[in-house]
């Protein structure tokens, strides 16, 4: 009994740690699609300014805002996470 009791511990130890690395590899790639999103609005942004057609730019324009705010939103969850 005493030995299925160590090796439960043990078991539960392990996960443990696996969870607490999983969670620094989260983070990297939280900040690797704060990154993309960033610069897919900024992309989005100079597409708007570069055409003449004010209905496509103004369209371009909030997806542009549309996609910062979900970097926004998903650099705050990254940041309360910690």
């Amino acid at each position: 009994m005493k030995k299925i009791a160590f090796v439960l511990a043990a078991a539960g130890l392990m996960s443990l740690a696996a969870c607490h690395k999983a969670a620094d590899t989260t983070a990297v790639n939280n900040e690797a699609e704060v990154s993309t999103l960033d610069n897919t609005a900024a992309g989005l942004d100079n597409m708007a300014a570069a055409t003449t057609n004010d209905v496509a730019a103004n369209a371009l324009e909030n997806a542009s805002a549309s996609v910062s705010a979900a970097s926004d939103n998903i650099a705050a969850s990254s940041t309360n996470a910690k």
